[in-house]
């Protein structure tokens, strides 16, 4: 793509919490011809996600906690979230063993990366890593709840994992990244659950 983009003009728009740009830019269209767009980027770095699950009790790790964006957009309730956090220039599995300890209090012992997506490519240049972890009861190291610092008020939720997929269903579990890996688990992790007439 290195050849079909010109950039012309980057304008910081905020550079508060996070850099919002505006970038002037001409783009090379299939046909040949070059077109001139603009386009506002929101650049919060990278993240990393994680879904613990327990294959023995069939049961996952979420959390729930206040976002204000889903709060000003209409949604009035806290939303429910796989744990996740910022890379901070760490490296994605190093981030999410010490935001799953903070958010949830348990010490994951080994995780397995399974993909990486951009979760809203028309503005968010985020990249967020999706990872997944078995845990065990013993494995709780602390009570959790998150960086009271960083704003975080986290309740920690065990569900099983037809519990959480029923709460997808019902719209009770709204978040892209949750949704994404409790799909995943269904398909991949967990065996299918054995029916009993």
């Amino acid at each position: 793509m290195i050849d079909r983009i010109r950039v012309e003009n980057v304008h910081v728009l905020s550079d508060d919490w996070f850099v919002l740009k505006k970038t002037t830019f001409s783009y090379r269209r299939s046909d040949g011809t070059w077109q001139r767009q603009s386009r506002e980027t929101y650049d919060r770095g990278n993240g990393a996600t994680i879904l613990l699950y327990d294959l023995d009790r069939r049961t996952v790790i979420l959390t729930r906690q206040f976002r204000y964006p889903a709060f000003v957009n209409g949604y009035d309730d806290l939303l429910i979230e796989a744990p996740a956090g910022l890379l901070d220039r760490a490296e994605p599995e190093d981030r999410i063993r010490i935001e799953t300890e903070e958010e949830t209090g348990y010490r994951v012992r080994e995780v397995r990366k399974v993909f990486d997506a951009f979760m809203s490519p028309g503005s968010v240049t985020e990249r967020l890593h999706f990872f997944v972890g078995a845990y065990e009861p013993r494995d709780l190291a602390s009570q959790g709840g998150g960086l009271e610092v960083e704003g975080e008020d986290i309740t920690v939720l065990e569900l099983t994992i037809e519990e959480a997929m029923s709460m997808v269903a019902s719209g009770a579990i709204r978040d892209a990244k949750t949704i994404m890996l409790l799909q995943y688990a269904v398909m991949n992790v967990f065996p299918p659950a054995l029916r009993t007439a």
